[in-house]
């Protein structure tokens, strides 16, 4: 005679999992924010292997990233050119890290800041919430991280045609005549914070983390060790 014990439901990742998961990952988003603290402790060499390794995964341009330890959260790239070179050449621009006067340059770019810790805080809030949560529908999926998709796309598009400096997504003409124009003039052009374009890159980052932790935690979690383990067990009497 046999019995089966039922598979217990939404324990598939352990707690130790998930520490391990805070552990790396943590590691991995905290490093660029590490890179402007190196620089202002006068730790120059770790930050710069900092800024090296991050240099791989993301374009670092400064006026669409965060600084530190400076009078602004981030500069235009006219305050930019200013401080560093006048040129327009993304190549080039990307090498500026900052100064003491304006701060230092966060390792990575806005838009990676929120795309990837977004996926940790995410999957902070799916853990206490594990068992009442499904994936979430492909559908779904796909609605959240259309305006990443779209955002990135069109500024990839805007800064091929017309450079950094210019283009339908530097300007947002198009922005101005839906809204009549009602907001100011920093609020359309360009990338510096409290921009439309940098409100894009931190709203449609943080739903596309909303969308992976929502859509693969889980599923790795219905199939997760603990999970394996808790399969019905044949018991032979």
């Amino acid at each position: 005679m046999t019995a089966s014990s039922p598979p217990a439901r939404g324990t598939g990742l352990s707690a130790r999992w998930m520490l391990g998961f805070s552990l790396v990952y943590g590691l991995y988003v905290l490093l660029p924010w590490l890179a402007p603290v190196f620089m202002a402790w006068g730790w120059e060499t770790p930050a710069r292997w900092i800024y090296t390794a991050y240099a791989f995964v993301c374009h670092q341009l400064p006026q669409r990233s965060y600084f530190l330890f400076g009078p602004k959260w981030s500069y235009s790239l006219a305050e930019i050119q200013a401080a560093f070179r006048p040129t327009t050449n993304p190549l080039v621009l990307r090498q500026f890290i900052g100064t003491p006067a304006m701060g230092w340059k966060v390792a990575w770019s806005d838009r990676m800041v929120s795309m990837y810790t977004s996926v940790l805080l995410a999957a902070w809030l799916w853990w206490p919430l594990r068992r009442r949560l499904r994936p979430l529908p492909l559908w779904a999926v796909g609605l959240l991280i259309l305006p990443l998709a779209v955002d990135g796309t069109t500024h990839l598009v805007s800064d091929w045609q017309a450079g950094i400096a210019a283009g339908f997504r530097y300007t947002n003409d198009w922005l101005v005549a839906l809204t009549g124009g009602r907001f100011s003039d920093t609020f359309y052009i360009g990338d510096a914070w409290g921009s439309f374009n940098s409100w894009m890159r931190l709203i449609s980052g943080v739903l596309f983390g909303i969308a992976l932790v929502g859509w693969m935690f889980p599923l790795l979690d219905a199939t997760g060790p603990t999970a394996a383990s808790s399969m019905p067990r044949q018991v032979s009497t």
